[in-house]
Parts: C-alpha cells; structure tokens; sequence
C-alpha cells in the first residue's frame, strides 16, 4: 500500500517542542562561549545558507519560542526545524566531552558541583538576557532548587542528541507532548 507524502513529512513542533528546542540552543550558549558563533558556523558548514543567510535569521527562528522576551507568533517550518535540530545536534557532538563531564557520577562531588555551578551561572545569565521573566518556565529555570531537575534534563537531552541517530532520537523527544 502506497505511503501519502502527508504521511512523511515531518511534523511541525508544538509550542512545548519549541520552547525545548530553544532552550537546548541556549544550554550550547552557557557550555560554549562562542556558542552563538558557532550557531552560524556550524549552519554555514551544513548548508543551511538558504534557511538561515546571517545570524539575525538564525536568532528570529528562535524567536519562535514563547519564553523569549521579544517572540513571533506562528510556527516554524518543519525544514527550518529540523535543519536548526541538526546543527543542534552537531554543535552537541562537539560539546559531547563537557555533557559527560556534567553528567559523570564518577568523579568528585566537589568538582561536579563546581561544573554544575558554573553552568547554572552562565545559562540563568543568558536566560535573564534573551527570555521573559514573567513566564512561570523561566522563574523555574532560573531558580537554584527547582530548576535544577530543568537544567539537568536539557543536559541529558544534548547528550542524548550527540552521536550516531542523535538527529532522530531528539526530533522524536521534543515532538513527544509528553516530555
């Protein structure tokens, strides 16, 4: 039986699914300090020049998120989801080595502590930045108790996005109303 073409195409990210795929672009922000840089590099190397020519296309995709202070009504389309998934997913091959530093049990409270700190510091300095702090999900994300389980999921999603498959396994998770 033949496959319809609506079938395949991929579907298009929820409100949910956008504020995710947001904040894991700003999670690559804190963990790299040229993470913006290497937004647009990254796309450049992939070629995604048509979708995102300059920078400010690529930071008016993410303005899609309801979270952010200055936000654009719609939805995105679904090859601009994705292709901002893969560089997602590139740029989280690259950070792989800092997300199991973060995530490694194995090592010191101490220094894990120390690592969690300075990433909490740098993403609450990003996120008071760019994202609405009357929305309740950014008060969650910058407090110090409730938002660490936050922080720690987006954290085990970039990791979860890295490597071979990484592409499918998180469009899968931010297209899930669930997670």
């Amino acid at each position: 039986m033949p496959v319809s073409s609506a079938a395949s195409a991929p579907a298009r990210l929820t409100r949910r699914g956008l504020e995710r795929l947001d904040l894991l672009l700003l999670c690559v922000e804190a963990l790299d300090l040229n993470g913006g840089e290497a937004m647009v590099w990254m796309s450049e190397q992939m070629g995604f020049t048509g979708l995102f020519p300059n920078r400010v296309e690529l930071w008016k995709r993410r303005c899609y998120n309801p979270l952010r202070r200055t936000t654009r009504r719609g939805a995105l389309d679904p090859a601009e989801t994705d292709a901002l998934i893969r560089i997602l997913c590139a740029l989280a091959d690259r950070l792989y080595p800092m997300l199991r530093a973060l995530l490694a049990t194995a090592e010191p409270e101490e220094i894990r502590l120390q690592r969690w700190a300075l990433f909490q510091s740098r993403l609450s300095e990003l996120a008071r930045e760019r994202m609405n702090p009357r929305r309740v999900g950014v008060q969650t994300l910058l407090d110090p108790e409730r938002g660490a389980p936050l922080r720690r999921q987006l954290v085990q999603a970039l990791a979860f996005g890295s490597g071979t498959g990484g592409f499918e396994r998180l469009r899968a998770s931010l297209c899930d109303p669930a997670v």
